[in-house]
């Protein structure tokens, strides 16, 4: 049986039609079933931890953070090894990030082991730079692309492939009253 996980999500139905051709073929958490997004925290909660309490408190930091807009005009690169795209502004993730990992102190962003954690939507990653350079070359001139971020979600799923679900909707805040 495979080992389920969960995480912290901000779907972003918005890119799809730019880059979720090149995802389907260049990340596998599209295989899995996860649209285009920006992680907020993943590892989160194990699935079969998450209960009501856990979605209320995951619910309450989420909201602490007010929605707002974010373009993704740029591509960007982790070592030539990860297409992805920049959103602008970054820091509203960043908070997000902070305030569920505050209401969840013992799950770090990537299990901890990227210090400097840096708001994206992966386009693709484990291929060859070729590969990621003419995707790259064929998204750019779909940019930019403009979306309200008014909630995140928590998903759960496994290795196998159309596993991830959605099982909690997150609000943000509303701006002005957080």
């Amino acid at each position: 049986m495979q080992q389920t996980e969960s995480a912290v999500l901000v779907l972003v139905p918005e890119t799809e039609g730019v880059v979720a051709g090149y995802r389907a073929d260049l990340d596998a958490a599209a295989d899995l079933g996860v649209p285009a997004h920006v992680t907020v925290l993943y590892p989160f909660v194990p699935p079969e931890r998450v209960d009501d309490a856990v979605i209320s408190s995951l619910q309450r930091a989420v909201r602490s953070v007010a929605a707002f807009d974010v373009t993704f005009a740029r591509l960007r690169w982790f070592d030539r090894s990860v297409l992805w795209l920049a959103p602008e502004p970054a820091e509203p993730f960043l908070a997000l990030t902070a305030a569920v990992q505050r209401a969840f102190p013992g799950y770090e962003p990537y299990g901890g082991e990227i210090a400097d954690v840096v708001p994206h939507l992966t386009i693709g990653l484990d291929q060859a730079e070729e590969i990621l350079e003419s995707a790259a070359r064929a998204i750019e001139p779909g940019l930019p692309v403009t979306a309200r971020v008014s909630a995140a979600v928590l998903m759960q799923g496994s290795l196998r492939q159309g596993s991830w679900r959605v099982v909690a909707d997150l609000p943000l805040g509303t701006p002005g009253r957080g």
